[in-house]
């Protein structure tokens, strides 16, 4: 054993399960809890809480797990045969681990890295060969109950077999163990499958080492590690639960929500203090808003950099665009891709953008399409204006508009076109060729006006007579 082996954790996470109560063709650990498959939050706080290494048992649907769980940087072990979870635990080769192996399953989304130091830390502190967590809940239902004597753990004893009195027992097995590698491998192998369903029980572990007098001890943990997910019921809770506890940590930290039961902020966003969000807001992935700013109901935001001072007004869509400070947009205004909007910039009602750089102070009040656009500074776009960026060819081009420039509503520009500073464009103007600074560009059918046109009606024609 290397020097540091007994600081090292290795974390083994049970997914194999094809989770029938879910009623999904989903594997049941890639259910989204607050937005995110519930194994990835099970990985993300095993690495966090420091473990080199995380082995995730797979199973069910092992493909799509695969595809999940593998760019997070975890080894995935396959268990063919679903025989009880001792046997899933061998399927990771304990035998080759070094240190502390915590064994969770990937069905509890709600804990925690500072769980899972808080445990191990007393763990360790304790020097114990083999713990399992518990905790204590109003109705421990279906989970196996922690039988103590004179304090220390003397078993655990499945629900489905315990006596009446037992059943009062409040503290339960959360599924989650922690164990010296070594102990895993020389103790594994020698769990039997003397029962009804002819599974190997990771329960049998506490047993066998209690009897050879090894330090095995119950640490209680808060009732959240006990959350599992089973079912659609059970998921739906879990992810209200999870909202609730970002809800909580963003208002301890200065931001303002007006309902939190109705706002939806997942656990990678981070919001500035002074912040207000609205009732019925839905921010996810990777979103950073600043300080001071305000998010009115409805909107949609994802994956976006947001400065101070912005006002995002009801009813927006906003993904993987980026607002500088003092930008206004909406109500009802789509932000796609690769847009950017530079300080003190305006955008409307029903402006849609995509992959659109919109320069400082500039405005586009409604009813505008800009895509594939670079928009210089103070530039006003009229209502009705679109660039028409996708030609017969099927390729997209560009259209670069300079600064100050005035653009009438009703404007299309084919690109790709290039329009200088400073210059006016007509509205009704279909602009195909450039227009230099300074320039008025006015591309549109001559009016025509014919006199005494409009016939008759009956009514002049009664009034005459």
């Amino acid at each position: 054993m290397s020097a540091n082996a007994s600081e090292k954790l290795t974390v083994i996470a049970l997914a194999a399960g094809k989770g029938t109560r879910m009623k999904s063709p989903l594997p049941k650990v890639l259910h989204p809890v607050a937005g995110r498959p519930m194994i990835e939050k099970v990985i993300l706080a095993s690495k966090q809480a420091g473990a080199s290494e995380v082995r995730v048992i797979v199973g069910h649907g092992q493909n799509l797990v695969r595809q999940v769980v593998e760019p997070m940087g975890v080894a995935c072990y396959v268990q063919d045969e679903q025989l009880g979870t001792a046997h899933a635990v061998r399927c990771a080769k304990p035998e080759n681990i070094e240190g502390d192996v915590v064994i969770m399953n990937g069905d509890h989304p709600l804990i925690e890295a500072s769980d899972i130091k808080d445990f191990l830390r007393i763990f360790r502190d304790e020097k114990c060969d083999l713990a399992v967590v518990t905790a204590e809940i109003k109705t421990p239902g279906e989970f196996g109950r922690i039988v103590r004597h004179k304090g220390d753990l003397a078993a655990i004893v499945e629900a489905k077999d315990a006596s009446a009195e037992t059943l009062k027992i409040k503290e339960i097995n959360t599924g989650i163990y922690i164990a010296k590698g070594s102990v895993l491998a020389e103790y594994l192998p020698q769990i039997k499958n003397n029962n009804a369903k002819k599974e190997f029980y990771i329960t049998d572990l506490i047993a066998l080492c209690i009897q050879d007098k090894l330090r095995v001890q119950a640490i209680k943990a808060t009732p959240k590690v006990a959350v599992g997910v089973n079912n659609q019921v059970e998921l739906a809770k879990a992810t209200r639960l999870i909202f609730k506890r970002k809800a909580m940590r963003l208002m301890e930290d200065g931001v303002l929500m007006i309902d939190p039961r109705t706002t939806y902020v997942e656990e990678s966003v981070n919001i500035g203090a002074g912040t207000v969000l609205y009732p019925n807001v839905f921010i996810r992935g990777r979103t950073n808003i600043g300080s001071f700013s305000v998010v009115e109901s409805n909107s949609f935001i994802s994956d976006c950099e947001i400065g101070d001072s912005v006002q995002v007004r009801g009813g927006c869509y906003l993904e993987s665009s980026k607002l500088h400070n003092k930008v206004s947009v909406g109500p009802y205004a789509r932000l796609r891709p690769e847009t950017e909007i530079f300080e003190e910039a305006h955008v409307g009602n029903f402006v849609e953008m995509k992959k659109t750089k919109f320069g400082k102070k500039s405005k586009a009040g409604h009813l505008t399409y800009l895509g594939d656009a670079e928009v210089g500074e103070e530039v006003n776009v009229g209502c009705g204006t679109i660039t028409c960026n996708y030609a017969a060819d099927r390729k997209k081009y560009k259209t670069k508009i300079g600064n100050r420039v005035f653009v009438g509503s009703d404007t299309q520009f084919i690109a790709p076109i290039q329009i200088g500073d400073d210059a006016v464009i007509g509205s009704g103007s279909t602009i195909t060729k450039d227009v230099p600074a300074k320039a008025l560009a006015v591309a549109r059918g001559k009016q025509f006006v014919k006199e005494n046109y409009a016939v008759k009606s009956s009514e002049d024609t009664e009034s005459k007579e």
